[in-house]
């Protein structure tokens, strides 16, 4: 079954991204377009484009909020095209995926996923994206798609254990058991305190006999 996460760890995520990368990002591109554009023009710019975003990413929230999936259509796409790299695009896309999904249309889902993953802002953005896209594919009978999906990462660093789990949920639609039991206890042991549900790692391993290590131990 598709997870579906609330929208606080992107937003945090994007919060954090443009706290250690916003000063240095405006500054790169005041010095390189100095000659166009003086420093408060440029700031000026960049609170517009922010701020238009921002509505348009707003709209499109009550929208998909009041279920209005096919009218906040207008809205995204409005995002994708006038600010394919601001991060409310990516998040409008993941909020979208998540709406699809809600409402059984998770095929609907995959082409926001594939757009987070291509041009995702925060990269973290782009990891996220993946773990979700396969759950997806997973979801669809696509076994063999999900794990290529996943594969295609290239920094998982603090979602190790998400994606274990996931390998071992495709693992074990193949029935290759021993290696879903592998990838489950990998999910355990990377799993950070309250990051996760450590419960339902466990139900998975009990289901399969496996012996559940103890929490805090080191054997």
């Amino acid at each position: 079954m598709v997870e579906i996460y609330d929208a606080h760890e992107q937003g945090e995520i994007v919060k954090k991204w443009l706290s250690e990368n916003g000063s240095a990002i405006v500054m790169g591109l005041v010095i390189a377009f100095g000659g166009l554009f003086g420093l408060k023009q440029w700031q000026a710019w960049q609170v517009n484009n922010r701020q238009q975003a921002s509505v348009e990413f707003s709209v499109m929230g009550d929208l998909l909020a009041s279920g209005q999936l096919d009218a906040a259509v207008s809205n995204f796409e409005n995002l994708k095209k006038d600010y394919p790299d601001s991060p409310y695009t990516s998040m409008a896309a993941m909020q979208f995926a998540t709406a699809r999904i809600s409402t059984s249309q998770p095929d609907l889902a995959i082409g926001l996923y594939e757009f987070v993953i291509d041009k995702g802002n925060p990269k973290a953005m782009k990891v996220i994206a993946r773990e979700r896209l396969a759950r997806v594919l997973l979801d669809l009978g696509q076994p063999d798609a999900a794990l290529a999906t996943l594969q295609g990462a290239e920094d998982i660093t603090g979602l190790e254990s998400r994606y274990a789990e996931v390998r071992g949920d495709i693992h074990f639609s193949q029935g290759q058991l021993s290696a879903a039991e592998t990838d489950y206890l990998e999910a355990l042991e990377t799993l950070e305190e309250g990051a996760g549900d450590r419960a339902r790692l466990v139900m998975k391993l009990e289901s399969m006999g496996a012996q559940i290590p103890v929490a805090g131990s080191d054997s």
